[in-house]
């Protein structure tokens, strides 16, 4: 890689720490980007002294994004959200922060930079959560034509929250929902090959202005999913269909606690499947084999097994 320096907003995340690690390893110095340093100062032992630098910046500041990109060779958003919290909305984090930071590396004639959005994202979807990854996307592109756009599915890894999710809620549940039937489709993608996906378009020009659709290797519906969680974690549970209109009623009450499982925007979500599309450009599309969730999941569901690491603590 002949990037010298990487800025990342979002890198105290799921795929950001993974990501850190993987610049890290190739010799690049990482800025990680960030309100909280402290919730970064950990990632300093990535890589050598003085090679991951947690920097304190504040996304929707411009003058905070612009001297957080000042210098660097290439600059990866990683910034979303699953839900709206007080300022923390979906048009303010999905929409004028992209494009804030897409204008503050084309004013500081930074040509690589990488935009993760999300599958499903539309403007037509009656969804706000992929309205606004949508408007995001062209507003990101208005202010930076060059940036490279990454839609990936559900991402699956040791940290992830799908999986984690529904395996802790195996543990204490005696059911588990099946909203809309749980027929809706899902495409899980792996964290590895997200990150393979960000370096391998990060520096290289031809893929300039492209958007990729990172999906895995197979489709399986929610219920599928769900069923191979309760085999993975050796516990048997009761699957509860619940129509979209109970669901929305069961969300409307979750979505007012600090960290809701479900919100009514994410029954509409559910209401559409969440695949890369026909003749969407894709992983293989960058040379990248899709990696089987079979290969990763089993590993670290183990640990919600009757006995596991995490299996009395989710019970508790």
């Amino acid at each position: 890689m002949t990037l010298r320096t990487v800025t990342i907003f979002g890198g105290s995340g799921f795929v950001g720490r993974q990501l850190v690690q993987a610049l890290a390893r190739r010799g690049v110095v990482v800025r990680v980007a960030t309100r909280d340093v402290k919730r970064v100062l950990h990632m300093k032992t990535s890589g050598a002294v003085g090679q991951v630098v947690p920097m304190r910046c504040n996304p929707t500041d411009a003058a905070s994004v612009a001297g957080a990109v000042a210098g660097a060779d290439a600059v990866i958003n990683l910034i979303g959200i699953l839900y709206e919290r007080g300022k923390n909305t979906f048009q303010r984090m999905h929409v004028d922060v992209p494009e804030m930071i897409a204008r503050a590396a084309a004013q500081a004639s930074i040509q690589h930079m990488v935009h993760i959005s999300a599958l499903g994202a539309d403007a037509n979807a009656t969804s706000r959560y992929a309205q606004s990854k949508a408007m995001g996307e062209a507003a990101l592109r208005a202010a930076h034509p060059d940036a490279v756009i990454l839609r990936p599915s559900i991402i699956f890894g040791p940290e992830d929250d799908f999986f984690n999710r529904f395996a802790r809620m195996c543990s204490w549940s005696p059911a588990l929902p099946l909203i809309g039937g749980g027929k809706n489709k899902f495409q899980p993608v792996y964290v590895g090959d997200v990150v393979s996906a960000i370096l391998t378009v990060l520096d290289n020009p031809i893929t300039h202005g492209q958007t990729y659709e990172l999906g895995g290797p197979a489709i399986y519906s929610f219920e599928q999913l769900l069923n191979y969680i309760m085999q993975q974690t050796g516990r048997k549970r009761m699957l509860c269909p619940l129509n979209y209109d109970i669901a929305n009623i069961i969300a409307g009450v979750m979505q007012i606690f600090p960290r809701p499982m479900i919100t009514r925007d994410q029954i509409l979500q559910l209401k559409k499947d969440n695949l890369v599309g026909g003749r969407a450009q894709n992983l293989q599309s960058l040379g990248i084999i899709p990696t089987a969730m079979e290969a990763i999941v089993p590993a670290y569901l183990a640990a919600y097994r009757v006995g596991g690491r995490f299996a009395e603590m989710a019970q508790a």
